[in-house]
Protein backbone atom coordinates (compact mmCIF):
# COMPACT_ATOMS: atom_id res chain seq x y z
CA UNK A 1 0.00 0.00 0.00
CA UNK A 2 1.39 3.50 -0.73
CA UNK A 3 -0.16 6.59 -0.50
CA UNK A 4 -0.10 9.26 -3.28
CA UNK A 5 -1.69 12.54 -4.55
CA UNK A 6 -4.11 12.12 -7.84
CA UNK A 7 -6.56 14.04 -9.86
CA UNK A 8 -9.97 12.37 -10.54
CA UNK A 9 -10.63 11.97 -14.41
CA UNK A 10 -14.10 10.56 -14.28
CA UNK A 11 -16.79 8.89 -12.43
CA UNK A 12 -16.81 4.72 -13.65
CA UNK A 13 -19.60 2.82 -13.80
CA UNK A 14 -19.87 1.55 -10.26
CA UNK A 15 -19.96 5.52 -9.36
CA UNK A 16 -16.34 5.57 -8.13
CA UNK A 17 -14.06 8.44 -9.18
CA UNK A 18 -11.25 7.43 -11.44
CA UNK A 19 -7.84 8.45 -11.66
CA UNK A 20 -5.76 7.61 -14.32
CA UNK A 21 -2.17 7.11 -13.07
CA UNK A 22 1.05 6.08 -14.95
CA UNK A 23 0.02 2.21 -13.33
CA UNK A 24 -3.09 2.23 -14.39
CA UNK A 25 -6.48 3.36 -13.20
CA UNK A 26 -7.41 3.77 -9.68
CA UNK A 27 -10.73 3.65 -8.39
CA UNK A 28 -11.45 6.17 -5.29
CA UNK A 29 -15.20 5.86 -3.97
CA UNK A 30 -16.51 9.24 -2.78
CA UNK A 31 -14.20 11.06 -4.90
CA UNK A 32 -15.61 12.96 -7.81
CA UNK A 33 -14.28 14.50 -11.23
CA UNK A 34 -11.86 17.31 -10.96
CA UNK A 35 -10.85 16.36 -7.63
CA UNK A 36 -7.21 16.59 -6.40
CA UNK A 37 -7.43 13.93 -3.56
CA UNK A 38 -4.74 12.50 -1.47
CA UNK A 39 -5.17 8.24 -1.70
CA UNK A 40 -4.14 5.12 0.48
CA UNK A 41 -3.29 2.74 -3.12
CA UNK A 42 -3.85 -0.69 -2.97
CA UNK A 43 -3.47 -1.86 -6.50
CA UNK A 44 -5.86 -0.50 -8.28
CA UNK A 45 -8.16 0.37 -5.34
CA UNK A 46 -8.06 3.90 -3.68
CA UNK A 47 -8.92 4.91 -0.05
CA UNK A 48 -9.98 8.63 0.29
CA UNK A 49 -7.45 10.21 2.53
CA UNK A 50 -8.26 13.57 2.12
CA UNK A 51 -9.22 16.27 -0.78
CA UNK A 52 -7.13 19.29 -1.77
CA UNK A 53 -9.45 20.82 -4.46
CA UNK A 54 -12.85 19.68 -4.12
CA UNK A 55 -15.61 19.51 -7.02
CA UNK A 56 -18.33 22.16 -7.57
CA UNK A 57 -20.69 19.11 -7.75
CA UNK A 58 -19.91 17.76 -4.30
CA UNK A 59 -22.58 18.55 -1.78
CA UNK A 60 -23.16 17.42 1.95
CA UNK A 61 -24.75 13.89 2.05
CA UNK A 62 -28.29 13.32 4.05
CA UNK A 63 -27.65 10.38 6.07
CA UNK A 64 -25.07 10.03 8.58
CA UNK A 65 -24.23 6.23 7.80
CA UNK A 66 -22.88 7.63 4.36
CA UNK A 67 -19.65 9.35 6.02
CA UNK A 68 -16.45 7.80 4.82
CA UNK A 69 -14.28 8.65 7.87
CA UNK A 70 -16.49 7.03 10.00
CA UNK A 71 -18.29 2.89 9.69
CA UNK A 72 -19.92 3.89 6.33
CA UNK A 73 -22.81 1.79 5.16
CA UNK A 74 -22.66 0.54 1.21
CA UNK A 75 -26.22 1.15 0.46
CA UNK A 76 -25.10 4.07 -1.25
CA UNK A 77 -22.26 5.25 -3.88
CA UNK A 78 -23.16 9.11 -4.59
CA UNK A 79 -25.08 10.65 -2.29
CA UNK A 80 -22.36 13.37 -2.34
CA UNK A 81 -22.99 14.09 -5.92
CA UNK A 82 -25.46 17.29 -6.91
CA UNK A 83 -28.86 16.72 -8.61
CA UNK A 84 -27.82 17.79 -12.02
CA UNK A 85 -24.42 15.66 -12.58
CA UNK A 86 -26.13 12.30 -10.89
CA UNK A 87 -29.32 12.56 -13.13
CA UNK A 88 -26.35 13.15 -16.17
CA UNK A 89 -24.76 9.99 -14.92
CA UNK A 90 -27.22 8.00 -14.70
CA UNK A 91 -28.72 8.69 -17.88
CA UNK A 92 -25.00 8.42 -19.45
CA UNK A 93 -24.75 4.74 -17.88
CA UNK A 94 -27.39 3.82 -20.71
CA UNK A 95 -26.12 5.81 -23.14
CA UNK A 96 -23.13 4.47 -23.05
CA UNK A 97 -23.74 0.81 -22.87
CA UNK A 98 -25.85 1.33 -26.16
CA UNK A 99 -23.01 2.87 -28.22
CA UNK A 100 -20.75 0.31 -26.99
CA UNK A 101 -23.13 -1.76 -29.00
CA UNK A 102 -22.94 0.67 -32.02
CA UNK A 103 -26.45 1.88 -31.33
CA UNK A 104 -27.50 5.13 -30.75
CA UNK A 105 -30.94 5.61 -30.37
CA UNK A 106 -32.99 8.47 -28.31
CA UNK A 107 -32.43 8.30 -24.80
CA UNK A 108 -35.07 10.19 -23.00
CA UNK A 109 -34.03 12.01 -19.98
CA UNK A 110 -34.03 9.80 -16.26
CA UNK A 111 -37.05 9.35 -14.79
CA UNK A 112 -36.34 10.14 -11.25
CA UNK A 113 -36.47 8.61 -7.73
CA UNK A 114 -36.72 10.30 -4.56
CA UNK A 115 -36.48 10.05 -0.96
CA UNK A 116 -38.38 7.68 0.88
CA UNK A 117 -39.17 5.60 -1.97
CA UNK A 118 -37.89 2.17 -1.43
CA UNK A 119 -40.29 -0.24 -0.37
CA UNK A 120 -38.44 -3.03 -0.93
CA UNK A 121 -35.16 -3.46 1.55
CA UNK A 122 -32.78 -5.81 2.27
CA UNK A 123 -31.03 -5.50 5.62
CA UNK A 124 -28.24 -8.21 7.04
CA UNK A 125 -28.67 -9.23 10.09
CA UNK A 126 -25.93 -10.96 12.88
CA UNK A 127 -26.18 -11.17 16.61
CA UNK A 128 -22.98 -10.25 18.25
CA UNK A 129 -21.26 -10.35 22.21
CA UNK A 130 -22.97 -6.72 22.02
CA UNK A 131 -26.33 -7.44 20.52
CA UNK A 132 -28.30 -7.69 17.71
CA UNK A 133 -27.00 -6.16 14.80
CA UNK A 134 -29.35 -4.94 12.22
CA UNK A 135 -28.18 -2.64 8.67
CA UNK A 136 -26.38 -2.89 5.48
CA UNK A 137 -23.24 -4.17 4.63
CA UNK A 138 -20.35 -1.73 4.52
CA UNK A 139 -18.92 -1.69 0.16
CA UNK A 140 -17.45 -4.61 -0.76
CA UNK A 141 -17.51 -6.62 3.13
CA UNK A 142 -19.18 -8.61 4.67
CA UNK A 143 -19.61 -6.30 7.31
CA UNK A 144 -22.69 -5.04 8.82
CA UNK A 145 -22.87 -1.22 9.71
CA UNK A 146 -25.92 -1.05 12.31
CA UNK A 147 -28.41 1.90 10.78
CA UNK A 148 -30.52 4.20 12.31
CA UNK A 149 -31.60 5.84 9.46
CA UNK A 150 -31.83 5.84 5.90
CA UNK A 151 -33.43 8.29 3.51
CA UNK A 152 -33.71 6.15 0.94
CA UNK A 153 -36.10 3.54 2.23
CA UNK A 154 -39.84 4.21 2.93
CA UNK A 155 -40.92 5.76 6.17
CA UNK A 156 -42.80 2.55 6.91
CA UNK A 157 -40.04 0.41 7.01
CA UNK A 158 -37.65 2.76 8.79
CA UNK A 159 -40.72 3.29 11.77
CA UNK A 160 -40.21 -0.14 12.54
CA UNK A 161 -36.23 -0.68 13.02
CA UNK A 162 -37.00 -2.18 16.54
CA UNK A 163 -39.89 -4.50 14.84
CA UNK A 164 -37.45 -6.10 12.73
CA UNK A 165 -34.30 -6.27 15.39
CA UNK A 166 -37.04 -8.02 17.57
CA UNK A 167 -38.17 -10.53 14.89
CA UNK A 168 -34.31 -10.93 13.70
CA UNK A 169 -33.00 -11.71 17.50
CA UNK A 170 -36.11 -14.35 17.94
CA UNK A 171 -34.80 -15.98 14.53
CA UNK A 172 -31.00 -16.05 14.65
CA UNK A 173 -29.68 -19.73 16.18
CA UNK A 174 -26.15 -18.13 16.61
CA UNK A 175 -23.79 -15.99 14.77
CA UNK A 176 -24.45 -16.38 11.66
CA UNK A 177 -25.09 -13.58 9.05
CA UNK A 178 -28.61 -13.68 7.66
CA UNK A 179 -30.62 -11.41 5.52
CA UNK A 180 -34.19 -9.43 6.33
CA UNK A 181 -35.85 -8.74 3.12
CA UNK A 182 -38.81 -6.19 4.12
CA UNK A 183 -41.44 -5.37 1.37
CA UNK A 184 -43.95 -3.03 2.20
CA UNK A 185 -47.44 -3.94 1.02
CA UNK A 186 -51.20 -2.68 1.31
CA UNK A 187 -51.36 -5.09 4.42
CA UNK A 188 -48.23 -4.29 6.55
CA UNK A 189 -44.61 -5.14 6.16
CA UNK A 190 -43.93 -8.84 4.75
CA UNK A 191 -40.61 -9.69 6.21
CA UNK A 192 -38.29 -12.76 4.13
CA UNK A 193 -35.13 -14.32 6.21
CA UNK A 194 -32.99 -16.36 4.21
CA UNK A 195 -29.75 -17.96 5.58
CA UNK A 196 -31.40 -18.53 8.44
CA UNK A 197 -30.81 -21.92 10.38
CA UNK A 198 -33.48 -24.38 10.87
CA UNK A 199 -35.73 -23.44 13.39
CA UNK A 200 -36.01 -25.32 16.70
CA UNK A 201 -38.98 -25.62 18.63
CA UNK A 202 -38.00 -22.94 20.89
CA UNK A 203 -36.93 -20.43 18.30
CA UNK A 204 -40.27 -20.92 16.35
CA UNK A 205 -42.43 -20.29 19.16
CA UNK A 206 -40.76 -17.18 20.41
CA UNK A 207 -40.59 -15.80 16.92
CA UNK A 208 -44.49 -16.67 16.34
CA UNK A 209 -44.80 -14.56 19.83
CA UNK A 210 -42.86 -11.94 18.56
CA UNK A 211 -44.00 -11.34 15.35
CA UNK A 212 -47.97 -11.50 17.13
CA UNK A 213 -47.39 -8.54 19.40
CA UNK A 214 -46.25 -6.07 16.27
CA UNK A 215 -49.37 -4.64 14.43
CA UNK A 216 -47.29 -3.79 11.71
CA UNK A 217 -46.05 -7.21 10.15
CA UNK A 218 -48.10 -8.97 7.77
CA UNK A 219 -45.90 -11.90 6.89
CA UNK A 220 -42.87 -13.51 8.39
CA UNK A 221 -41.02 -16.56 6.57
CA UNK A 222 -38.35 -18.27 7.04
CA UNK A 223 -35.40 -19.11 4.38
CA UNK A 224 -39.01 -19.45 1.76
CA UNK A 225 -41.74 -21.02 4.02
CA UNK A 226 -44.09 -18.81 5.65
CA UNK A 227 -43.59 -19.29 9.08
CA UNK A 228 -46.36 -16.49 10.50
CA UNK A 229 -49.24 -14.66 8.26
CA UNK A 230 -51.41 -12.33 10.35
CA UNK A 231 -52.21 -10.89 7.18
CA UNK A 232 -52.16 -11.27 3.59
CA UNK A 233 -49.63 -8.91 2.40
CA UNK A 234 -51.14 -7.81 -0.89
CA UNK A 235 -49.52 -5.47 -3.61
CA UNK A 236 -51.33 -2.76 -6.32
CA UNK A 237 -50.21 -3.88 -9.92
CA UNK A 238 -52.11 -1.20 -11.78
CA UNK A 239 -55.58 -1.41 -9.71
CA UNK A 240 -55.27 -5.49 -9.73
CA UNK A 241 -54.25 -7.21 -6.04
CA UNK A 242 -52.09 -9.81 -5.91
CA UNK A 243 -50.29 -11.49 -3.13
CA UNK A 244 -46.71 -12.30 -4.16
CA UNK A 245 -45.01 -15.10 -2.47
CA UNK A 246 -42.17 -14.96 0.26
CA UNK A 247 -39.36 -13.12 -0.80
CA UNK A 248 -40.80 -12.51 -4.36
CA UNK A 249 -38.84 -9.90 -6.83
CA UNK A 250 -40.98 -6.93 -6.64
CA UNK A 251 -39.94 -3.23 -8.31
CA UNK A 252 -37.85 -1.38 -5.65
CA UNK A 253 -40.40 1.43 -5.49
CA UNK A 254 -43.74 1.67 -6.55
CA UNK A 255 -43.25 5.23 -8.73
CA UNK A 256 -40.80 3.64 -10.91
CA UNK A 257 -42.89 0.07 -11.58
CA UNK A 258 -46.16 2.84 -12.27
CA UNK A 259 -43.66 4.70 -14.81
CA UNK A 260 -42.52 1.82 -16.43
CA UNK A 261 -45.88 0.09 -16.56
CA UNK A 262 -47.33 3.39 -18.21
CA UNK A 263 -44.51 3.40 -20.93
CA UNK A 264 -44.90 -0.33 -21.79
CA UNK A 265 -48.83 0.12 -21.94
CA UNK A 266 -48.91 3.27 -24.52
CA UNK A 267 -46.16 1.39 -26.70
CA UNK A 268 -48.35 -2.03 -26.90
CA UNK A 269 -51.41 0.18 -27.40
CA UNK A 270 -54.55 -1.44 -28.94
CA UNK A 271 -52.72 -5.08 -29.24
CA UNK A 272 -55.24 -7.70 -28.76
CA UNK A 273 -52.88 -11.05 -28.21
CA UNK A 274 -49.29 -9.65 -25.43
CA UNK A 275 -47.16 -12.52 -24.52
CA UNK A 276 -44.91 -11.54 -21.22
CA UNK A 277 -41.99 -12.69 -20.63
CA UNK A 278 -40.43 -13.49 -17.04
CA UNK A 279 -43.70 -12.30 -15.93
CA UNK A 280 -42.91 -12.42 -12.10
CA UNK A 281 -46.10 -11.84 -9.87
CA UNK A 282 -48.27 -10.00 -12.68
CA UNK A 283 -46.16 -6.62 -12.40
CA UNK A 284 -46.54 -5.91 -16.05
CA UNK A 285 -49.24 -8.88 -16.80
CA UNK A 286 -51.96 -8.03 -14.97
CA UNK A 287 -51.93 -4.43 -16.25
CA UNK A 288 -51.96 -5.57 -19.75
CA UNK A 289 -55.02 -7.84 -18.97
CA UNK A 290 -56.92 -4.91 -18.83
CA UNK A 291 -57.02 -4.50 -22.66
CA UNK A 292 -55.51 -7.46 -24.23
CA UNK A 293 -55.48 -11.47 -23.96
CA UNK A 294 -51.93 -11.77 -21.66
CA UNK A 295 -50.17 -15.03 -22.07
CA UNK A 296 -47.47 -15.00 -18.59
CA UNK A 297 -44.20 -17.04 -18.90
CA UNK A 298 -42.17 -17.26 -15.91
CA UNK A 299 -39.69 -20.03 -14.54
CA UNK A 300 -40.69 -20.20 -10.77
CA UNK A 301 -43.63 -21.80 -9.81
CA UNK A 302 -44.88 -19.47 -6.77
CA UNK A 303 -44.55 -16.54 -8.33
CA UNK A 304 -46.74 -17.54 -11.08
CA UNK A 305 -49.38 -18.96 -8.59
CA UNK A 306 -49.68 -15.99 -7.35
CA UNK A 307 -50.40 -14.16 -10.85
CA UNK A 308 -52.88 -16.59 -11.89
CA UNK A 309 -54.73 -16.43 -8.82
CA UNK A 310 -54.86 -12.69 -9.00
CA UNK A 311 -55.84 -12.95 -12.83
CA UNK A 312 -58.97 -15.48 -11.91
CA UNK A 313 -60.04 -13.72 -8.95
CA UNK A 314 -60.18 -10.11 -10.45
CA UNK A 315 -63.58 -8.89 -12.15
CA UNK A 316 -62.73 -6.87 -15.47
CA UNK A 317 -59.77 -8.43 -17.09
CA UNK A 318 -59.05 -10.01 -20.09
CA UNK A 319 -58.09 -13.83 -20.04
CA UNK A 320 -54.74 -14.86 -18.76
CA UNK A 321 -52.98 -17.51 -19.19
CA UNK A 322 -49.51 -18.78 -17.03
CA UNK A 323 -46.75 -21.23 -18.31
CA UNK A 324 -44.00 -22.35 -16.41
CA UNK A 325 -40.90 -22.42 -18.53
CA UNK A 326 -37.14 -21.80 -18.08
CA UNK A 327 -36.74 -19.26 -20.63
CA UNK A 328 -32.66 -19.08 -20.57
CA UNK A 329 -32.81 -23.27 -21.63
CA UNK A 330 -36.00 -23.23 -23.22
CA UNK A 331 -36.94 -20.25 -24.94
CA UNK A 332 -40.15 -19.73 -26.83
CA UNK A 333 -39.42 -20.40 -30.42
CA UNK A 334 -39.75 -17.87 -33.01
CA UNK A 335 -42.73 -20.15 -34.39
CA UNK A 336 -44.36 -19.94 -30.86
CA UNK A 337 -43.74 -15.87 -30.62
CA UNK A 338 -45.82 -15.13 -34.02
CA UNK A 339 -49.08 -15.43 -32.87
CA UNK A 340 -49.03 -12.64 -30.55
CA UNK A 341 -49.03 -8.64 -31.88
CA UNK A 342 -46.96 -7.60 -28.89
CA UNK A 343 -44.12 -9.04 -26.17
CA UNK A 344 -42.99 -7.40 -23.29
CA UNK A 345 -40.18 -9.17 -21.18
CA UNK A 346 -38.15 -7.98 -18.11
CA UNK A 347 -35.40 -10.27 -17.62
CA UNK A 348 -32.59 -11.07 -14.30
CA UNK A 349 -29.55 -8.53 -14.96
CA UNK A 350 -27.96 -11.84 -17.11
CA UNK A 351 -30.54 -10.36 -20.13
CA UNK A 352 -32.63 -12.85 -22.31
CA UNK A 353 -29.89 -13.42 -25.09
CA UNK A 354 -31.76 -17.27 -26.25
CA UNK A 355 -34.84 -15.87 -26.02
CA UNK A 356 -34.32 -12.98 -27.73
CA UNK A 357 -32.54 -14.48 -30.81
CA UNK A 358 -36.19 -16.26 -31.16
CA UNK A 359 -38.03 -13.04 -31.02
CA UNK A 360 -35.63 -11.37 -33.63
CA UNK A 361 -36.69 -14.34 -35.88
CA UNK A 362 -40.37 -14.07 -35.19
CA UNK A 363 -40.65 -10.63 -36.16
CA UNK A 364 -43.58 -9.28 -33.59
CA UNK A 365 -44.95 -6.03 -34.62
CA UNK A 366 -44.36 -4.45 -31.10
CA UNK A 367 -41.38 -5.22 -28.41
CA UNK A 368 -41.22 -3.52 -25.01
CA UNK A 369 -38.06 -4.74 -23.21
CA UNK A 370 -37.22 -3.76 -19.22
CA UNK A 371 -33.83 -4.21 -18.01
CA UNK A 372 -32.22 -3.57 -14.75
CA UNK A 373 -28.58 -3.89 -16.62
CA UNK A 374 -28.04 -1.32 -19.59
CA UNK A 375 -24.89 -3.79 -20.60
CA UNK A 376 -27.31 -6.54 -21.33
CA UNK A 377 -29.65 -4.80 -22.81
CA UNK A 378 -27.70 -3.07 -25.05
CA UNK A 379 -26.31 -6.79 -26.43
CA UNK A 380 -30.32 -7.85 -26.72
CA UNK A 381 -31.46 -4.54 -28.40
CA UNK A 382 -28.08 -4.96 -30.80
CA UNK A 383 -30.30 -8.85 -31.66
CA UNK A 384 -33.28 -7.28 -32.94
CA UNK A 385 -32.07 -4.13 -34.35
CA UNK A 386 -30.06 -6.67 -36.64
CA UNK A 387 -33.28 -8.03 -37.51
CA UNK A 388 -34.87 -4.67 -39.06
CA UNK A 389 -36.77 -3.61 -35.28
CA UNK A 390 -35.95 0.40 -34.96
CA UNK A 391 -35.70 1.08 -31.29
CA UNK A 392 -38.34 4.40 -30.91
CA UNK A 393 -37.12 5.20 -27.77
CA UNK A 394 -34.95 4.25 -24.56
CA UNK A 395 -36.57 6.01 -21.19
CA UNK A 396 -33.71 5.15 -18.19
CA UNK A 397 -35.41 4.75 -14.99
CA UNK A 398 -34.50 5.34 -11.19
CA UNK A 399 -35.61 3.64 -8.46
CA UNK A 400 -31.90 2.62 -6.57
CA UNK A 401 -31.72 6.07 -5.25
CA UNK A 402 -27.49 7.25 -5.27
CA UNK A 403 -26.26 3.92 -5.83
CA UNK A 404 -24.79 3.27 -10.03
CA UNK A 405 -27.57 0.99 -10.86
CA UNK A 406 -30.41 1.84 -13.67
CA UNK A 407 -33.76 0.25 -14.99
CA UNK A 408 -34.11 1.35 -18.67
CA UNK A 409 -37.56 0.64 -21.05
CA UNK A 410 -37.13 0.33 -24.26
CA UNK A 411 -39.61 0.76 -27.03
CA UNK A 412 -39.29 -1.25 -30.84
CA UNK A 413 -40.98 -1.75 -33.31
CA UNK A 414 -40.51 -3.57 -36.41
Amino acid sequence: MSTLTVTINRLGAHGHGIANTAEGPVYVPHALPGETVAIARNGSHGTLLSTAISSPDRVAPLCRHFDPDRDACGGCSLQHLAEQPYTDFKRDLVVEALRSKGLTPHVEPLVTCDLGQRRRTVFSARRTDKGLLLGFNRAETNHIVSVEECPVAAPAIMAQLDALRSIAAALTGGSESFRLTVLETLAGLDVAAEGVKPLDEKRRRAAIETVMRLSAIARVSVNGEILIEPRKPLVDFGGVLAAPPPGAFMQATKEAEDAMAALVLAHIGKAKRVLDLFAGSGTFALRLARTARVHAVEGEDKPLKALDLAARTTQGLKPVTVEKRDLFRRPLTAQELKVYDAVVFDPPRAGAEAQVKELARAGVKKVAAVSCNPLTLARDLRLLADQGYEIRSVIPVDQFLWSAHVEAVALLQR
